[in-house]
């Protein structure tokens, strides 16, 4: 998530953002598990159809997708394209833009990832049909965790939320990473090939001045489809669509605020009492307008948009779909793979981020930040913890429809250790932040 937001602004929206997330994860817990629980499988089984004539947009090999694949496959594409946003303005100008920024979060994402890998494979031994979930506990949900920083307020220093932030970030780098190189079926490259040529056209596209988002996006729908089809995870067409739109402006800054004051010297005067604007007077605001949509990026414009439509629809949606473990009548909730996964984030997420964080400041290989200690470091160190999105998705593609009662158990752990994670997380940063004089 962006640091250079203003931050009251960004700590609201986290914040409403949770507890959003949150409530629509009980929900579909409860309904899974009561008297509308037919109605509610029926609707994650329920077809989708988009046609043109005979062809269908959202099929894939032959086959109609269903409206919890459109949400995982599709919708969630969105969401990775926000966070290739993200990544792409991190490494432009935020906090892995240098490596002097970037050491601390790389080294810290490692020990996020490593530990809980190795705590679930104690437990779920790879090339059993639990080990097929190691993935599972390796990322941290940004906006969740952010949320609940969010929560302590003032209390927080920013150096915290930019350390949150950064080794977030490159986590999900490395879910990135994993869901391309693992979670893919066998790979037809001819719709990989017409991908990345459109790719290179919407680069040097791109580079020659077109900024229109539009454009961008509806090639992107068309890419997706060719990676839906192509056995390459559909979600990745997002990420690399994120990094071909242009993160320059078309007017430079000096240059819009020259025009601005020319404009506002020249602006004609009100009559009195006046509520109707004059053909000259609409004609300057709208210079104003066109001069203000190109003096933000494309990338940051995009980035803007997105935010909304991610945490209060997409997001809600994913997790209503996915957060409804059933308690009963489909195996035992809690078996090995919900112990790994909520050991993996809890305890794993905490050693690897807090073991890498010490060895990295002790070595004097990195400094510690400005306004962090030990004793919140160890806090954020818990948030880590909350994986659930990409938690989520990852026990979909790890076990799906071929092995429900483990799909079930995964997100049942990720559930317990996403929220214990939270609360304990919370609980400490509640007694080592300073309080408010």
């Amino acid at each position: 998530m962006t640091v250079l937001r203003t931050m009251k602004n960004f700590s609201s929206m986290n914040i409403a953002a949770s507890i959003l997330l949150f409530v629509t994860a009980i929900a579909a817990a409860v309904i899974a598990n009561s008297p509308v629980a037919p109605a509610y499988q029926e609707f994650l089984s329920h077809e989708l159809h988009l046609r043109i004539g005979s062809f269908n947009l959202l099929s894939h090999g032959g086959h109609n997708l269903k409206m919890i694949e459109f949400i995982n496959d599709g919708l969630m594409t969105v969401f990775f394209l926000l966070v290739g946003l993200e990544i792409k303005r991190e490494i432009l100008v935020g906090e892995l833009s240098s490596f002097r920024k970037a050491a601390l979060p790389f080294i810290v994402a490692c020990g996020g990832m490593v530990f809980p890998v190795i705590i679930y494979s104690m437990i779920c031994t790879p090339g059993t049909e639990g080990g097929q979930g190691l993935a599972i506990p390796m990322a941290t949900d940004i906006a969740f965790s952010l949320g609940v920083l969010s929560l302590l307020g003032s209390r927080v220093p920013l150096s915290l939320k930019i350390f949150l932030t950064a080794f977030a970030v490159v986590d999900d780098i490395g879910g990135i990473l994993v869901i391309a190189l693992f979670y893919s079926s066998h790979v037809a490259y001819e719709y990989l090939l017409v991908a990345a040529l459109l790719y290179v056209v919407l680069y040097f596209l791109g580079k020659h001045g077109t900024t229109n988002k539009i454009f961008f996006l509806v090639i992107g729908v068309v890419i997706w489809y060719l990676f839906l089809q192509s056995g390459i995870h559909s979600t990745i067409s997002g990420v690399i669509l994120a990094f071909v739109i242009p993160a320059k402006p078309q007017l430079n800054v000096g240059k819009y605020i020259e025009r601005i004051r020319r404009i506002i010297k020249t602006f004609p005067e009100m009559k009195n009492n006046s509520i109707v604007l004059t053909n000259e007077q609409i004609a300057m605001l709208k210079q104003v307008e066109s001069a203000s949509d190109r003096v933000i990026s494309p990338l940051q414009s995009l980035e803007d948009n997105l935010h909304g439509a991610v945490n209060y629809l997409i997001l809600p949606l994913f997790a209503f779909v996915n957060a409804g473990v059933v308690f009963s009548g489909s195996g035992n909730v809690v078996g090995e793979v919900s112990v790994a996964v909520a050991l993996a984030l809890l305890l794993g997420k905490f050693l690897g981020i807090f073991s890498f964080t010490w060895l990295a400041i002790r070595s004097g290989f990195t400094p510690m930040p400005h306004g962090m200690n030990w004793k919140n470091i160890a806090g954020v160190a818990l948030l880590g913890g909350i994986g659930f999105t990409v938690s989520l998705f990852i026990a979909n593609l790890s076990f799906g429809d071929s092995h429900p009662v483990l799909l079930n158990q995964a997100k049942f752990g990720v559930l317990s250790g996403t929220v214990l994670s939270g609360i304990l997380g919370y609980i400490v940063l509640y007694f080592v932040l300073p309080k408010k004089k």
